[in-house]
């Protein structure tokens, strides 16, 4: 996955940071070139190629916006030559995540008729005769808009798709369960880009398959780790103030100062090796950090901030495209 190393910082809109990879000027070089034959000049390629990532920030924002709607964290998005990626982490639930996965390609629904609404004022002006690259450019964007939609919403994980599927069968399914659900028909779908790949001699869909199973393969391993985690004990005497789930009994949390694995529930958020005190304890099944005092009625006098080492193995935030 792409990530600020690397990345450009363009701005800070709606408290998201949007990031540009450098990856991306090289391919919008090659493609830019390989579309000189549409238009009259180059200029109006740069802009249908602006017009696309347009189009992909704000499928993005759709994405992290309704992740921040139902509560969950939402900061980042990073743009490359395969798209796009907002990093959100929607609280566990299915249908928190349905919708934040739900809004990204909800965006290009609604840019369909907004889109079809300039052509058809533009034809009736004349407008569209009188500048008719800037006609051609718009038709593209609705054919670019709609080509989004329709390969986003196919039913391959990690595609929106793949993972509106995946927040279905969690209703039915579970957490973990559903996960390795949508991972399996997801390598299957990435088999058949493979061979679409062979078939049509293009390196894209070449590259876009071994991302999809780099991906589906990183999502088996999250899904087994979930479905390990669901099974530790846990401690009915505490509860996650974000999302209400018992923590877990065990050396799962990791001092940010020795370095050394400790429960912080057994030993009162105080690492028991280097006798650091924490104010706040992570919670590994939402991922979010609440002060110590929030999960108990007693209040505990503490000094630093805690995150769970397990949480960082075992699971990730979501990484919707």
């Amino acid at each position: 996955m792409p990530t600020r190393q690397g990345s450009i910082h363009l701005f800070r809109f709606a408290g998201v940071d949007v990031y540009l990879h450098w990856w991306w000027f090289l391919v919008a070089v090659y493609e830019i070139q390989g579309r000189t034959s549409h238009y009259s000049s180059i200029g109006w390629n740069i802009a249908e190629y602006l017009g696309l990532f347009f189009i992909v920030l704000m499928h993005e924002y759709g994405h992290a916006l309704a992740c921040r709607q139902v509560g969950g964290i939402a900061d980042r998005i990073v743009l490359w030559p395969l798209g796009g990626v907002a990093y959100v982490n929607p609280p566990p639930r299915p249908g928190a995540t349905l919708w934040s996965i739900a809004a990204g390609p909800l965006v290009n629904v609604v840019l369909l008729p907004i889109l079809s609404g300039l052509g058809i004022l533009g034809r009736a002006t004349g407008w569209s005769y009188a500048n008719p690259n800037a006609h051609l450019l718009l038709r593209n964007i609705w054919w670019i808009d709609l080509g989004l939609l329709l390969f986003n919403i196919l039913p391959i994980y990690p595609l929106d798709g793949g993972q509106i599927l995946r927040s279905l069968l969690w209703f039915v399914l579970g957490r973990a369960r559903s996960l390795m659900a949508a991972t399996v028909i997801g390598f299957i779908g990435a088999l058949g880009l493979i061979g679409l790949a062979l078939w049509q001699q293009s390196l894209w869909f070449g590259v876009l398959a071994v991302y999809m199973i780099t991906n589906c393969w990183g999502g088996w391993k999250h899904a087994r780790a979930l479905a390990l985690f669901a099974k530790l004990p846990r401690r009915d005497e505490f509860h996650c103030p974000k999302c209400r789930t018992s923590p877990p009994i065990g050396e799962f949390w990791k001092c940010n100062h020795c370095g050394q694995a400790f429960d912080t529930f057994a030993k009162q958020a105080t690492c028991p090796h280097c006798g650091s005190k924490f104010p706040e304890t992570y919670c590994p099944d939402c991922s979010q950090s609440s002060p110590m005092s929030e999960w108990t009625s007693s209040h505990v006098p503490l000094s630093h901030s805690l995150e769970s080492d397990f949480a960082r193995r075992a699971s990730n935030p979501s990484e919707i495209r």
